[in-house]
């Protein structure tokens, strides 16, 4: 087992994943990232932009929003996570880290009016970590 301990993101968990693994010269075609269900899209536009010759494929655990918010304890801290990631889903391209994805006019919608129902702390700019 290769671990890597020192990303503190997921395009750093794929760059410094990436390193481990050549560093031990183990050939790779294809990855397997696991996440929190609402960071998968994340996790792929991320690794597709960043280790663009394998192939991608992304998993969580399936559970349902409310088994989610269970488990976080803070359906308010949920929300600000789905929004903050979405911004960078939006962002992120244009900086470089990942690749570009459509966002669906109702999506786009809906994320306007969570911002503006105040659910910002996850958004970039306001997170610390």
């Amino acid at each position: 087992m290769l671990v890597e301990p020192n990303a503190t993101n997921t395009g750093q968990n794929i760059e410094l994943s990436r390193k481990v693994l050549q560093d031990a010269r183990v050939a790779v075609d294809s990855v397997l990232l696991i996440s929190m269900p609402y960071m998968e899209r994340r996790a792929y536009v991320t690794c597709a932009k960043q280790w663009s010759e394998v192939s991608v494929v992304c998993a969580s655990a399936p559970r349902t929003y409310r088994e989610h918010v269970a488990t976080v304890g803070d359906e308010r801290l949920v929300i600000d996570d789905l929004v903050g990631d979405l911004q960078r889903i939006i962002e992120y391209p244009a900086l470089g880290y990942a690749i570009p994805q459509e966002i669906p006019p109702a999506v786009m919608a809906a994320y306007e009016r969570l911002v503006g129902a105040g659910f910002t702390s996850r958004l970039i700019g306001n997170v610390t970590s």
